[in-house]
């Protein structure tokens, strides 16, 4: 231990001393759980140990954390000790700045507010009640799809849950619809604005991980279509349980009151379907798409729906620098850590330990489902992401799993997250936005937990669903059109088709050179020029393989009974048997004798 370690010690136990004070057991535990890890665990585990509890002793924020760890690391591990060394948290800051998918957080996060502070998420939800609520349990099926619609334009699940829970709760709380069922419905439905896209989570992801295993955030969002729709199908089938358990009268489906409802939210309906099939049509980028949102939403609720003044405009600006700052802040001083990480090698030591402990596919899913789940309970998404996706990607691949399949399971097992306590962002966005406890919300959501544990299942152990669309759209992409496809390519054909062929070919043609003989002519004639005969005419019939077997058996049997009576054939010795090798050379060489 140098003098740093012990100086953290000393400030480590002043300041639990001074927080516990007045709780002489919670002293203890600080006490004893300090002096553990200085004295039983080594310089760089005290160093990151000892900075988190010195941050959670005098609450600092986790931008302050990210920084103070990345700082120490890199002058006490890795060596960076001088002012001038420490320049190159600068330098990574302003690589930072220069990634241009960075540019889609602010601009996904104003777009959000904007439709938050106006009337494009009312009038959707709107358009969601005149669609479904014919159906059994149709106010909760609307409830989930405007989540999944709005997921598509905000790209933020607890600005979904603000968005449509604040409109659709008191609506589903009027029409019978149990108290818990509709806030624990609205709760787990607004966590789908980061798994639809645009998501902000998968932009983050894809820039924490571009050093180890590079993922284009257009595959993320692509890849997040399917999972998505699956679990807003599965919370739809539910809502549909309770509507029929409950016996909540239902709304007779009334056309006209449809065609006026889709009428007033055209230009809501219309936003997803600009971004994503501008982004997946190649018009425009996932940051370019962003910007055009802002100025979609700008635009339509300024000069055409016209229910946004200037002083919504100004609590829409107040609202996002409150966000953006908060989250670029972390962002930024999370790059520090993460090129420690770099620097260190020390993804390459983890996927090397991965690799001793020959640990299969599916032992490390279930391994990382473990992990993300239990991380999510107590950090929230972007803290996770920052400090984890950047070790667990390459260990990923090194084990065969697809990297954007990886960070789909990322996000929803972080997804998952926004709904257990302690740090569940979700559970305070609605005990705040419905005035119930803590505890209430938390009851309240575990029944659409348990079908979000089971989504999870499903969408870790079948790639498919998250990968499928991905593929089938960049192999249209890869097929030009009119291109033909290529012709089967020729027959092999069989040894009897050959020798029919060759038999057909030779019926009318002269018996000369260029006839392939077979194995009894080339048999035939090796004899004849041992004896001095002159060479046998070509028979008409080609004997089979099994008549040549039998004559020769036949011939063995006569040459043995010959010997047993004592009488050598022609008083010589028989002929060696040549192979079928010699036999061959022999032909060839009489051929080309022949020939000459």
């Amino acid at each position: 231990m140098n003098a740093l370690t012990i100086a953290l010690f000393v400030a480590d136990v002043a300041l639990a001393v001074a927080a516990y004070r007045k709780r002489k057991v919670g002293a203890l535990v600080w006490l004893a759980l300090l002096c553990g890890l200085f004295f039983f665990t080594g310089k760089v585990t005290f160093l990151v140990m000892g900075t988190i509890a010195a941050a959670l002793l005098t609450g600092q924020p986790l931008f302050v954390l990210m920084g103070s760890l990345g700082v120490l690391l890199l002058a006490q591990v890795s060596g960076l000790g001088t002012v001038d060394d420490l320049t190159v948290v600068i330098r990574k800051l302003m690589e930072l700045a220069g990634k241009e998918v960075l540019l889609a957080i602010p601009f996904f996060v104003v777009a959000g507010e904007i439709m938050t502070q106006g009337s494009l998420a009312r009038r959707l939800v709107e358009v969601m009640k005149a669609t479904f609520s014919w159906m059994p349990g149709g106010l909760a099926v609307s409830a989930v799809a405007g989540c999944v619609f709005f997921a598509a334009i905000s790209g933020s699940s607890p600005v979904t849950v603000v968005a449509i829970g604040s409109i659709m709760v008191p609506a589903l709380i009027k029409a019978k619809y149990p108290d818990n069922f509709s806030i624990g419905l609205l709760t787990t439905a607004g966590s789908l604005g980061i798994l639809i896209p645009p998501s902000i989570p998968m932009i983050v992801y894809s820039i924490m991980v571009s050093s180890t295993t590079p993922v284009d955030p257009t595959d993320l969002f692509l890849a997040g279509v399917m999972p998505g729709l699956f679990i807003g199908a599965l919370l739809a089938g539910y809502s549909v349980f309770i509507g029929l358990k409950e016996k909540i009268p239902r709304e007779p489906f009334s056309f006209a009151r449809w065609r006026h409802d889709v009428a007033r939210g055209l230009w809501s309906l219309l936003l997803p379907v600009i971004i994503l099939g501008g982004i997946y049509g190649g018009v425009f980028t996932a940051t370019e798409a962003a910007a055009v949102s802002v100025i979609y939403a700008l635009v339509i609720e300024l000069f055409v729906h016209k229910e946004l003044d200037a002083k919504k405009l100004v609590g829409v600006a107040e609202q996002s620098m409150v966000v953006m700052g908060s989250l670029l802040v972390i962002i930024a001083l999370a790059i520090t850590l993460n090129y420690f990480l770099v620097l260190e090698q020390i993804p390459d030591a983890m996927v090397e330990w991965l690799k001793a402990q020959e640990l299969s596919r599916t032992s490390f899913l279930v391994l990382v489902n473990i992990i993300l789940l239990i991380v999510g309970c107590f950090m929230d998404i972007m803290s996770a992401i920052l400090i984890l996706a950047p070790m667990l990607a390459p260990m990923a691949s090194a084990v065969g799993i697809h990297p954007v399949h990886m960070g789909i399971i990322f996000i929803v097992n972080l997804e998952i997250g926004y709904l257990t306590p302690p740090v569940g962002m979700n559970l305070f966005v609605s005990s705040t936005l419905f005035k119930r406890s803590l505890g209430w919300v938390i009851k309240a959501v575990l029944p659409t937990l348990g079908i979000m544990f089971l989504a999870l299942v499903v969408i870790t152990w079948l790639p498919g669903l998250s990968l499928g669309l991905g593929e089938a759209l960049k192999a249209d992409k890869e097929t030009p059109a009119g291109a033909t496809t290529p012709t089967e390519p020729p027959k092999v054909k069989s040894l009897d088709e050959l020798m029919k062929e060759s038999q057909q070919g030779s019926g009318g043609a002269d018996d000369g050179a260029g006839k392939v003989k077979s194995l009894q002519e080339l048999m035939e004639e090796a004899k004849a020029k041992e004896s001095g005969e002159a060479e046998p005419a070509p028979t008409g019939k080609v004997k089979s393989l099994q008549e040549l077997m039998e004559e020769a058996k036949a011939k063995d049997a006569d040459e043995a009974k010959a010997k047993e009576a004592g009488e050598p054939e022609n008083g010589a010795t028989p002929a060696r048997v040549k192979s079928l090798q010699e036999l061959m050379q022999e032909a060839k060489a009489k051929d080309a004798a022949g020939g000459g």
